[in-house]
């Protein structure tokens, strides 16, 4: 009969933790790990040296996606929170390196009313078109970027579409996730019954015209 684990015993460490930790430490934020992801969350105010140091001293060297998420506890559209939240934006970049494919998401967090960011592009070029994205779509103003201008919307399109307070008409008219028109499968009960009926009309129909075509004579000739 084997024993159940003590109490005391602590829970078993993820192997990605050791390594969540050096970044972490490097870098001066604190890093977990969720679903096998590296995550390190640091001050705005360390963001850029933070990809400097991730990209220079940890071999990070690979610029993959940035983008935003914003945290309210008011929604616009869909199901609000079950909980509060702390309502701010966090700008989320996310790099890697070549050769072992250790893959690290940064993490910080902007002001709700006024989000702005230092941008990233001094550091890996490819953040650039990924910043006018998060301009474009969530407000997010990067200072210093050259040419934050819209990649998807028109010059004149106001608001911006990923925000939780951004109306979407087509939700107002009809509420997330939207209530799926079913057509009747092929053989169910209401299609059976319809087709049914036509065929016993259209049975009937047959029959009357085979009787007065072949099995019976006819009106106009009734010696046929």
């Amino acid at each position: 009969m084997t024993s159940s684990p003590s109490e005391t015993e602590t829970a078993a460490v993820h192997p990605l933790q050791e390594y969540a930790d050096r970044v972490a430490s490097a870098v001066g934020g604190d890093g977990t790990v969720t679903f096998d992801t590296v995550k390190v969350r640091v001050p705005l105010e360390r963001w850029v040296d933070a990809l400097t140091t991730a990209r220079d001293e940890l071999g990070l060297v690979f610029f993959s996606w940035l983008s935003a998420v914003d945290w309210s506890s008011e929604v616009e559209v869909g199901d609000p929170f079950p909980e509060p939240v702390d309502d701010r934006f966090e700008l989320l970049a996310t790099v890697a390196d070549v050769s072992e494919g250790r893959r690290v998401i940064f993490s910080t967090d902007l002001d709700k009313e006024t989000p702005s960011a230092p941008t990233l592009i001094d550091v890996y070029a490819g953040a650039n078109w990924h910043e006018r994205e998060a301009h474009e779509m969530f407000g997010i103003n990067f200072d210093g970027h050259p040419n934050l201008i819209h990649l998807y919307l028109p010059d004149q399109f106001l608001g911006n579409p990923l925000r939780k307070s951004y109306p979407l008409l087509s939700r107002e008219v009809k509420p997330w996730p939207g209530t799926v028109d079913v057509e009747a499968m092929p053989g169910s009960d209401e299609g059976t019954e319809d087709e049914g009926t036509e065929d016993e009309g259209t049975k009937d129909e047959g029959a009357e015209g085979d009787g007065a075509g072949t099995n019976g004579p006819s009106e106009e000739n009734p010696e046929a």
